[in-house]
């Protein structure tokens, strides 16, 4: 991904084929995002977040995001998980519905993988330990692309 916008003026609202595999020695993946940003008519930045393609059977709602999370696998007494939940690989078709041509936007795809074990849990099963207290025991890794720039 990265690089720039033809003319959507003529064109209209951007397409995108989105597509990701998870990590051969990985956990398997929870979503795709697109990250949007925009200057708006009042000379602010804007940005927002779409839920483009979701694992486990769960829907998009009609506002772009996913209402449930994928679950956990994760055993934190044994520092382990499962690739029970997720999926392997995750494709979406998107099409930018609040396309502006008169304003200069970017485009991002986020993915997220399902929750793994957090490296301070994998060191506490390992030494035989207590936990800290003050970090997650599990974190959901993820991977970016470089930006789509629209200008005009």
């Amino acid at each position: 991904m990265g690089g720039e916008i033809g003319n959507a003026r003529e064109a209209g609202s951007p397409t995108f084929l989105i597509q990701s595999l998870r990590d051969p020695d990985g956990a398997n993946l929870d979503h795709i995002e697109i990250i949007k940003g925009w200057l708006g008519s009042d000379g602010d930045t804007h940005e927002r977040i779409y839920d483009v393609a979701v694992s486990g059977g769960r829907k998009i709602g009609t506002d772009g995001r996913r209402r449930e999370p994928v679950g956990n696998s994760v055993d934190v007494d044994k520092a382990t998980y499962t690739n029970a939940i997720g999926a392997p690989a995750l494709a979406a078709h998107w099409r930018d519905p609040d396309f502006d041509p008169a304003r200069p936007a970017f485009y991002y795809v986020r993915v997220l993988e399902i929750p793994t074990v957090r490296w301070t849990t994998y060191d506490a099963a390992y030494f035989g330990i207590p936990r800290p207290d003050q970090v997650p025991a599990t974190l959901q890794d993820r991977a970016y692309t470089s930006p789509i720039w629209y200008t005009l």
